[in-house]
């Protein structure tokens, strides 16, 4: 009986939030743009995410998300519905990073990459140091897991209560399976994590 109510509880937030899109984008077709800010405040931890999951910074990402954005005001009025109105963002948001991606590391001066992963001091040495190498274990363990692991665990790892249908359609799975798989990808890193002396100590 949980079990059915846990689905049902899913679906009902995934229904209020179809329909919070939906009269934002009425709204904002019929002339009241700032009403894209529900749109921006719902839909943009995902796309970022999406956007992260093409290799991008955190900058590059930001820069997508809002190129992105401004595409939608143009295009404002070729978006039919709210679940197309998401799956065209998802879209438009990773073929702006690709674009991103492939320019930046045709531009990118030897050396950019050890700059931008260079701590910033704040902490202690020895504070310093047992982070980083804590923050190290993580992401060798985390590159370890599938890469549908990866890009699933990346968008609901910073998002509260994450969109499953808009999930599912940025990641090509059923809505169905992403409870289970991020619990089995979870796992997965656990035990890596556990079996890994440098993390236990």
């Amino acid at each position: 009986m949980a079990v059915v109510t846990l689905g049902s509880d899913k679906a009902d937030a995934a229904a209020d939030r179809a329909a919070r899109v939906g009269a934002c984008l009425e709204r904002a077709r019929k002339g009241e743009t700032a009403a894209l800010s529900g749109v921006v405040r719902e839909l943009n931890p995902l796309l970022w995410h999406v956007a992260r999951a093409q290799g991008l910074t955190a900058e590059e990402s930001a820069d997508v998300v809002q190129t992105t954005w401004l595409e939608l005001l143009r295009r404002l009025h070729d978006i039919r519905s709210p679940r197309a109105l998401t799956s065209w963002l998802i879209t438009a948001t990773r073929r702006e990073a690709w674009r991103v991606r492939d320019l930046s590391r045709r531009q990118a001066p030897d050396g950019v990459a050890k700059l931008e992963s260079a701590p910033d001091p704040g902490p202690g040495p020895g504070e310093q140091l047992l982070s980083d190498e804590r923050d190290r274990a993580l992401w060798r363990h985390f590159q370890r897991l599938p890469e549908r692991c990866r890009m699933l665990l990346r968008i609901v790892a910073h998002v509260a209560r994450p969109d499953y249908a808009a999930v599912a359609k940025a990641l090509g799975m059923p809505i169905g399976s992403i409870g289970p798989t991020r619990g089995r990808c979870l796992a997965k890193l656990r035990e890596m994590l556990l079996d890994d002396p440098g993390w236990s100590a």
